[in-house]
């Protein structure tokens, strides 16, 4: 369910996908760990992870951010749409290279999988490598090597 608006300062990043944010009206903010809705981004360790994490902070680290919540992942963060400095983070993160389209929201963003099929044309971030693993199979991979 998509809740109502918030307007947050991120105050810290930790992937091309997620995000710490401090929340609230003045005197009363609290910090909400979140998530991008609709995309997936390299994992930490996982090859091209700093570049994703470095996008996503150069758009939206220490600026005010509009999030919108839909929902609650299993790690407690909220999953939005969000935007910063007037950009929708879903749409310039695909855009760029810089994460995937996340499969299991890929009927609610209908506008990311054309960005992501012109980032891979045009071999943009992630997609100058020449097979590069999505975060979820790297995910799957690492699980089953312990």
């Amino acid at each position: 369910m998509i809740s109502a608006l918030l307007v947050c300062m991120v105050i810290g990043i930790h992937d091309g996908d997620s995000f710490l944010a401090r929340c609230g009206p003045p005197g009363d903010m609290r910090e909400r760990e979140l998530r991008v809705h609709g995309i997936d981004a390299p994992e930490r360790y996982q090859s091209f992870s700093d570049t994703s994490r470095s996008s996503l902070a150069a758009l939206c680290l220490n600026v005010p951010a509009h999030i919108r919540p839909i929902e609650t992942d299993r790690y407690g963060r909220s999953i939005a749409q969000v935007e910063c400095r007037g950009r929708d983070v879903a749409r310039h993160q695909v855009a760029r290279g810089m994460a995937w389209v996340y499969t299991r929201y890929a009927d609610t963003r209908p506008d990311l999988p054309p960005l992501q099929a012109q980032a891979r044309k045009s071999h943009a971030g992630l997609w100058a490598y020449s097979d590069p693993v999505p975060p979820w199979q790297w995910r799957h991979a690492q699980a089953h090597a312990r």
